[in-house]
């Protein structure tokens, strides 16, 4: 079926690392290759699993204390790339540009750090760009892409997975996309919040 896409290449880039151990080891066991950076690339490794940085992909350091990491070309074309799209994949050909299936995104604790009391520069910190940039890509192409936008939908994910091995639907991939915009709006709400106040 037209409609059914394989997951090949994952980006995995998380606050929260517990609960992915089991969706790591899914996604290994069906071949699918990981790309993260930095705490998550690490906790991969940890676990046992080969995982390519993204700085070896766009040969970019994580750079300005971390605000910088997947913010780049090569990262949101490889997301945003419409894969029936003859010009979009000569530009990716042209370019070195790798096909990105799975997003998995887990966003900076935002409201947990203002309810805690953080001064107003530890809060800032917390507004997640490149995240937030992501899970908005990952569900704008859900037509080729699968986006999980937080721990919750990982038990979703898993039990594609384990149903069907590693590929899905357009109706679930769009299903995926929805809440992704659910967690975007929720996000976004949160921080005007902040600010009004």
């Amino acid at each position: 079926m037209a409609d059914t896409k394989k997951i090949k290449t994952a980006l995995i880039s998380v606050f929260h690392k517990d609960g992915l151990d089991e969706l790591l080891a899914q996604l290994d066991q069906e071949g699918v290759k990981f790309l993260s950076t930095g705490g998550t690339q690490a906790f991969i490794e940890s676990l046992g699993y080969a995982c390519e940085k993204v700085e070896n992909v766009t040969s970019y350091p994580s750079i300005l204390g971390g605000r910088v990491k997947t913010l780049h070309p090569k990262v949101f074309g490889g997301i945003l790339a419409r894969r029936d799209n003859e010009g979009d994949r000569a530009q990716m050909k042209e370019y070195k540009i790798p096909e990105i299936d799975l997003v998995i995104v887990d966003l900076y604790p935002f409201e947990q750090t203002v309810a805690d009391g953080a001064t107003p520069e530890e809060i800032i910190e917390k507004i997640d760009i490149g995240g937030i940039s992501l899970i908005r890509a990952g569900a704008k192409n859900f037509k080729d892409v699968v986006i999980v936008p937080s721990k919750a939908e990982y038990g979703q994910l898993l039990d594609i997975l384990k149903k069907n091995g590693a590929q899905t639907e357009l109706k679930e991939r769009r299903t995926f996309a929805a809440k992704a915009f659910g967690v975007s709006s929720r996000y976004d709400t949160a921080i005007h919040r902040w600010f009004e106040q």
